[in-house]
């Protein structure tokens, strides 16, 4: 249920009908919007009486929402939600870079891609400083020694950073370090650290999982959102198909799919997506012309050696042209 002020409505009737939602034992979650309040009713295991806010004061309208997830959807929240971080606007209508190594090696190797992507045009810096792999002999990821080396690359560059968080005893300390918090595809329903992830005071960037349907991956979001974090950027980074000539198959239908069921904002990752860096850039200029509101791209000054991932990693000289594809793209979207 969605309980729609009037556009006149006070705070005070606003949380009158947030008392009386208590009282029958639900959570009544306010929607600030661009013209009226909306409160959503959270908890409810069958339908609920409209005529119960009618007669309130402030109240508009009670709609029934259709669909399982709720503080995601476009019926609770008309408006796209952009996700700001510092001057960086994501979901605002320009395309938002992310871009970096998969894994933080070193400081002087996080430090010589991101002075490199800033100068191409990147706003956010993406580096893995934890990293879960298929494998437990491969490379692990260097943790907190890589989180501190993402606070240098913030303070010299001005690059926000973005990392990922692969439980929930690591979750805080990358909440300090960096600007946005990453919960990969291996966790999109590990349901404790998406709880944790929405008691946290950063935007969460939610990877879909591997094999996962878009109501999965909504509802993954809806966890995060229903413990009080509406910050939250969904990001399509490929799913598991029969198809062997890429890592994953990127599913760009979902960009659409996600802008008409919800208002949170979706980037696409195509490194993973791809997992090989040939590929990389005709699936952003795809993604970009879909309507993408960011790419999540991983970049190597030297991939032949890099320790993660080295084979969907651009080159330098190969980001610089994605950028200028991406500048001329905008020209004509």
């Amino acid at each position: 249920m969605l309980v729609v002020m009037r556009n006149d409505a006070t705070e005070e009737q606003v949380q009158a009908v947030i008392r009386e939602i208590e009282k029958m034992g639900l959570r009544g979650v306010p929607m600030p919007g661009a013209i009226r309040t909306a409160v959503c009713v959270l908890g409810n295991k069958g339908p609920v009486d409209a005529a119960l806010f009618l007669a309130l004061e402030g109240v508009k309208e009670a709609i029934p929402v259709t669909r399982p997830y709720k503080l995601v959807s476009r019926e609770t929240h008309q408006e796209s939600t952009v996700i700001t971080v510092g001057d960086v606007k994501i979901g605002g209508g320009e395309p938002v870079i992310m871009a970096g190594p998969c894994a933080v090696e070193s400081e002087e190797q996080a430090l010589t891609i991101a002075r490199f992507v800033k100068k191409c045009g990147a706003s956010i810096f993406r580096g893995g400083a934890f990293k879960p792999r298929t494998s437990p002999y491969s490379f692990q990821g260097i943790g907190e020694k890589g989180l501190k080396i993402l606070e240098k690359v913030r303070q010299e560059t001005g690059l926000y950073v973005v990392t990922e968080a692969t439980d929930t005893e690591n979750l805080a300390a990358v909440e300090k370090h960096t600007d946005i918090i990453q919960i990969g595809a291996r966790n999109m329903q590990n349901y404790s650290l998406l709880r944790l992830a929405g008691r946290a005071k950063k935007p969460i960037l939610l990877k879909r999982g591997m094999a996962a349907t878009i109501e999965e991956w909504l509802m993954a979001a809806e966890y995060i959102m229903s413990e009080g974090n509406p910050r939250v950027i969904l990001c399509e980074r490929g799913i598991r198909t029969f198809a062997d000539t890429t890592r994953n198959t990127l599913d760009l239908s979902a960009i659409p799919s996600i802008k008409e069921a919800s208002h949170l904002p979706i980037i696409i990752d195509p490194s993973h997506a791809a997992g090989r860096r040939d590929y990389v850039i005709p699936l952003s200029r795809g993604a970009i012309a879909v309507g993408a509101d960011g790419l999540l791209v991983e970049v190597h000054n030297d991939p032949t050696h890099a320790l993660s991932d080295g084979m969907q990693s651009l080159y330098p000289q190969q980001f610089e042209q994605l950028m200028k594809e991406i500048e001329r793209l905008k020209q004509f979207l």
